[in-house]
């Protein structure tokens, strides 16, 4: 039987493999993290690709027949070539095992792509993301594939859906670093905010387009509920605004693996059903488990592998 494998280049999956968890706790998980190399945002398509290839391969090979790619960059950079170019190949060498089994590999874009025209009212929806999974516009591609198979999709006399992406590249150094609550957190979800909400002041809509950020989702809403044009006062007072919704991806992607799962006997036969699970690191194991903690409600224990 076969497990499930959760990749991320760092700890931000984990916020993905809560909520998988927790509606899909029946099945056994693999959760590896890339610590020792993250993050991946700041490196080019070629290293990406060939970083996640590695965690991929080594999954398969630890008997997992999903592997789910809870990492924004990877989904962005990595997940299509994986797919067109390595999977056929791979699922051609499984056949030819004695236990054969079908693999296959997801990603978190396009779940949480989904559900963003049930939830903008105004059609102008941001991303905030890393540098590398903007540079993909892979959200971009994907909202206006959506829009454009949409039956009616307008909003307020606008036909399709209008994107901004903002690229944050110290929202991850900062949480990985455990700083997602100090005064530098708070200064620099305000700055990224107040550069997109710049560029776009119609947006309704943000999704946080990387695993991480959930972790600063509410000093992300508490900066949106009291933000003013110009921000003299350390303490601003609530203006009247558009009100602007945050979009995690846990939840959503959960609910999209149950449907696939749902949907997809010969992946769900598969799968063993011990409702256990272990976590692997790159980094030293015992610093990931600390680590996890913040992002997990539970303590764990992490052995290193290297990729």
């Amino acid at each position: 039987m076969a497990k499930i494998g959760v990749f991320d280049s760092g700890y931000g999956g984990l916020t993905i493999l809560r909520e998988i968890r927790r509606v899909l706790p029946e099945y056994d998980y693999i959760y590896l993290g890339d610590n020792a190399r993250a993050p991946y945002g700041t490196h080019s398509f070629d290293v990406i690709y060939r970083y996640t290839l590695q965690a991929v391969n080594y999954l398969l090979n630890s008997d997992c027949s999903l592997v789910i790619l809870a990492c924004n960059t990877a989904s962005a950079k990595a997940l299509r070539t994986i797919q067109q170019v390595d999977l056929p190949r791979i699922n051609a060498k499984m056949q030819k095992c004695e236990n054969a089994k079908i693999v296959n590999v997801l990603g978190v874009i396009r779940p949480t792509v989904e559900a963003v025209p049930a939830i903008t009212k105004t059609g102008h929806v941001g991303i905030l993301a890393t540098p590398a999974t903007v540079s993909s516009e892979s959200y971009v591609l994907e909202l206006n594939k959506i829009s454009e198979n949409l039956s009616a999709p307008s909003w307020g006399g606008q036909e399709g859906l209008f994107v901004t992406q903002q690229s944050c590249p110290l929202w991850v150094p900062l949480i990985e670093n455990g700083e997602h609550n100090s005064p530098g957190a708070k200064y620099f979800v305000g700055k990224y905010l107040r550069e997109i909400l710049a560029k776009d002041p119609e947006i309704d809509t943000l999704v946080l387009g990387c695993t991480h950020y959930p972790l600063l989702e509410k000093e992300i809403d508490h900066w949106l509920a009291y933000r003013q044009d110009i921000e003299q006062s350390e303490f601003p007072e609530p203006v009247a605004s558009p009100q602007i919704r945050t979009i995690a991806q846990g939840d959503l992607v959960a609910r999209s693996l149950a449907d696939y799962l749902a949907r997809h006997a010969e992946y769900r036969e598969q799968l063993s059903t011990g409702g256990t699970c272990t976590y692997l690191t790159t980094e030293n194991a015992d610093r990931f488990s600390q680590s996890a903690s913040v992002f997990l409600t539970e303590k764990i224990s992490a052995e290193h592998i290297d990729l």
